[in-house]
């Protein structure tokens, strides 16, 4: 059976992109499509594949600049000739699932989130723009949800990689998304039988993931926090940190582990589709503090892994952090990694492969899909 799997961008590797690595070590012999590839910066399991770009990549700048060609994407995604495909899956976070697919074809779109800047958070990202720019997106994000609702149709299958974003498929595009959590690379991480005196933050430094909660709140707790992660909004940060919060920026796996083992424990204030991080810090054996909502809730269990605060607000961070103190000494170990491995790459693998075993037995494939065809060795 011939596989595509069409992934947004290929120019970092993040939660989509370990879905994408994982779905290549499921299909071997899958092509690989995306508007933009760096292989500098994509693990050696995708770029052993054939990856294919649309026209984005050949334009200037594109591979640094990418985000600026968004209002191109729509068209690029239809010129990619899929004829000779019997099974394409899209993974979906920016313009993937638009691809146009034969007849015969299976498209099933794992979906990380519909597009966030033309849905749920549009507002949000009007408001981190200048004047000019929001002149501008309002009619670029108008036509793109308008061609994103549309595209839905062209999708088969939907699979959500949280109850929380299936809830969004269901509101934005009116269809129904079989739930598969996203593989996490538990392997990579394990606990310390030391401690250090620092809560953690993890994540890239943009507006929605609410770091500026955690950076006011610790000034003023006067407890010490590292933030590991670069971003946008750095600058801004730094400047209205006090000098016990320190940046790291950017750090290396080897770094990230290390501190993720060590912290007493990860503070996790924005919302989340899904949320890989607050998975690696308990795999590390630590606690996490986050906001109750969006996908933690699925992966974060309420007095055994971690505490919830219910206001985005430095107030409600200080208190959590208040709550945890009194009672650090509840989190054991071996039910925070325990929890972890419910998320690993193997299980991921077995259920993806199962749901489409479960689809063709079903028959509900087009006719033309051979459905004695095995999917995943």
């Amino acid at each position: 059976m011939r596989v595509a799997i069409v992934h947004y961008w290929l120019v970092g590797m993040r939660g989509g992109e370990a879905v994408v690595e994982a779905l290549c070590d499921m299909f071997p012999d899958a092509d690989v499509y995306t508007h933009v590839y760096d292989p500098t910066a994509i693990s050696s399991t995708i770029s052993r594949h054939d990856v294919r770009t649309t026209f984005i990549q050949r334009l200037p700048g594109a591979v640094r600049h990418y985000q600026k060609y968004l209002p191109l994407m729509p068209i690029a995604l239809e010129q990619l000739d899929l004829r000779e495909y019997d099974l394409v899956i899209s993974s979906e976070s920016g313009p993937a699932k638009g691809v146009i697919t034969s007849p015969g074809t299976l498209h099933v779109c794992y979906c990380h989130s519909p597009m966030r800047y033309a849905w749920d958070m549009y507002h949000d990202y009007l408001e981190g723009v200048g004047a000019l720019s929001r002149i501008m997106m309002r009619p670029m994000l108008h036509y793109l949800r308008a061609w994103d609702v549309t595209t839905a149709a062209r999708v088969d299958h939907f699979v959500a990689n949280s109850n929380h974003v299936a809830s969004k498929i269901r509101k934005y595009y009116r269809r129904d998304a079989v739930v598969i959590h996203p593989p996490v690379n538990i392997g990579s991480f394990s606990p310390s039988q030391t401690l250090a005196d620092y809560y953690l933050v993890v994540g890239q430094l943009v507006r929605y993931k609410r770091v500026d909660l955690a950076v006011e709140a610790f000034n003023q707790l006067g407890k010490p926090l590292v933030v590991i992660g670069d971003g946008g909004e750095r600058r801004a940060l730094e400047r209205m940190a006090k000098p016990n919060v320190r940046f790291l920026g950017h750090q290396p796996l080897e770094v990230l582990r290390e501190h993720y083992a060590r912290c007493r424990a990860l503070v996790f204030a924005g919302l989340e589709d899904f949320g890989l991080v607050p998975v690696e810090a308990m795999a590390s054996g630590r606690p996490v503090l986050a906001y109750r909502g969006g996908g933690v809730l699925e992966t974060v269990v309420e007095g055994s892994t971690g505490l919830f605060f219910d206001d985005q607000s430095a107030d409600s961070v200080i208190d959590v952090v208040q709550r945890f103190e009194r009672c650090a000494e509840q989190f054991r170990t071996e039910d925070l990694t325990r929890r972890a491995r419910e998320f690993d790459r193997a299980r991921f693998e077995r259920r993806f492969s199962a749901f489409l075993k479960e689809v063709l037995e079903q028959g509900a494939v087009p006719a033309a899909l051979p459905r004695s065809t095995s999917v995943a060795q």
